[in-house]
């Protein structure tokens, strides 16, 4: 009898112990759990190289002026913001979302918050949780601080100069630093590093999905749409930059049986209504074809109250500059400029432009200006003005051609250099010359002014243009 009730007791116990398993929620049972790497580097850091990144990103890519669908992708990725669990929260961080007018299946994020979404992407997805999916992976990276963590790594093995060396491998994602240093010894090492980064911001991301009320095998999905519409990954895109565990599909429909989705998201309609607006603007050029012609000029979204760029060619009929002058105050008061009161000031976050009316508009889905003066900043590698200012140059792309060499000059009480390029205008077809005068900021920056009208013209505007020179002033 004894024995009887013993193993009565053992057959109880453990159904109590099997029913308490089942009864704990199953996310906290099972939910992989994800840590920090080791960097020694401030999320404030983060911020900072982000920043300087994100002006060399608007400045080589063609950012779709849409406020409709940069709206629509704003509010998706702020719902997944706060869907971050708390632990991968910092708020230092500035999250922000544009879109990219650019075909390929792409989307990528900077340290400190800005993201860019390949309108590719948004056309490709089959529902607004796959393109939150690609979103939430891309947040991953920066919640888990991925881009610092890398170069810290980097950096022990002597392969990185500093933080403020790596934006150009920090936009190409982990992958990109990794074939920076393919072949230097370690190589090999840093491309699982790359691939153990993928891996988490999988899973991240998938958990950050459900917290936010979408289907993390949407994000699984997604890859496969990706891979599908992509022929198996080749050719550029997401799957070239984001180098892929070999069970990722697997794994993230794994991870998904042990999350519990929270309000779930199941409205698709304004995605819909995004998706089609798109698709019925003409065919978005692929990255190639951007870096064949070369995006000159920083194409931003319009802010305050500049209104949005016109759809239609510039008109070609175009004033001459009034004699009366207005001042305006830009970059947060940092700079301080008066321009022709016929002209009309344009542009975002980073670069703006003051142009006359019928001197600027669209051209194959990018802003041109055939006269006007356009006021920004750039991150050189460099501390020297005069290796700046060619790092610079090559970063405008297109066919500018040298006229003349750099002249001395001086802008807000400052030494400065001047060149003069000639280039024929994509949407017209006349020849323009371009004038670029820059000087260096205390952070090292190179603030730059560039001045363009066409070449029959340009004599026209040269006194307009020396007025608005000597009247900039720098407060930095």
């Amino acid at each position: 009898m004894i024995r009887k009730n013993y193993y009565s007791l053992q057959r109880v116990m453990a159904m109590l112990a099997a029913f308490a398993i089942f009864a704990m929620p199953v996310s906290v049972f099972t939910q992989t759990k994800i840590v920090y790497h080791s960097n020694k580097y401030k999320p404030t850091d983060d911020v900072k190289v982000g920043r300087q990144a994100a002006q060399e990103v608007e400045q080589q890519m063609p950012i779709l002026n849409d406020a409709q669908t940069t709206n629509y992708v704003s509010r998706v990725g702020m719902r997944l913001v706060s869907a971050i669990p708390p632990e991968f929260q910092h708020p230092e961080f500035q999250y922000y979302f544009k879109v990219v007018n650019a075909s390929d299946i792409n989307a990528f994020a900077l340290p400190g918050g800005p993201m860019y979404v390949n309108r590719g992407m948004i056309e490709a997805a089959r529902n607004e949780g796959e393109m939150a999916g690609v979103m939430a992976h891309e947040l991953s990276h920066v919640a888990l601080r991925h881009g610092t963590a890398q170069a810290s790594k980097a950096q022990k093995y002597g392969l990185l100069a500093g933080i403020l060396g790596i934006g150009g491998q920090i936009i190409g994602g982990p992958a990109g630093a990794a074939a920076q240093v393919a072949g230097q010894g370690v190589g090999v090492y840093f491309l699982k590093f790359s691939r153990e980064y993928e891996t988490e911001a999988d899973l991240l991301g998938a958990q950050i999905m459900a917290r936010a009320g979408y289907d993390p095998h949407d994000l699984a999905n997604m890859f496969q749409t990706i891979e599908r519409q992509s022929g198996g990954g080749g050719g550029g895109g997401f799957m070239s930059d984001h180098p892929s565990p070999a069970n990722r599909y697997a794994r993230i429909n794994q991870e998904a049986q042990y999350l519990r989705i929270e309000n779930p998201q199941r409205d698709s309609r304004e995605f819909a209504q995004v998706q089609a607006r798109l698709r019925g603007m003409g065919r978005a050029p692929s990255m190639q074809e951007i870096a064949r012609s070369g995006q000159r000029y920083p194409n931003g979204e319009s802010t305050g109250n500049t209104g949005n760029y016109p759809n239609n060619p510039p008109s070609g009929t175009v004033g001459y500059p009034s004699t009366r002058y207005q001042s305006y105050s830009e970059f947060g008061g940092a700079l301080r400029v008066s321009v022709p009161s016929n002209w009309r000031e344009l542009g975002g976050n980073n670069s703006i432009w003051f142009s006359p009316e019928g001197a600027y508009g669209q051209y194959q889905n990018q802003v041109v200006f055939t006269h006007g003066v356009n006021f920004g900043v750039f991150q050189p590698q460099s501390s020297s003005l005069q290796q700046g200012t060619n790092e610079f140059l090559n970063s405008l792309g297109g066919n500018l051609r040298q006229q003349s060499g750099y002249q001395r000059t001086t802008i807000a009480g400052r030494n400065g250099l001047s060149m003069t390029l000639n280039n024929v205008n994509e949407a017209t077809g006349r020849s323009e010359i371009i004038t670029v005068v820059t000087t260096q900021l205390r952070n090292g920056q190179l603030f730059y002014m560039i001045a363009v009208a066409p070449s029959n013209e340009f004599n026209s505007y040269q006194s307009a243009f020396r007025n608005i020179l000597r009247s900039v002033q720098l407060s930095d």
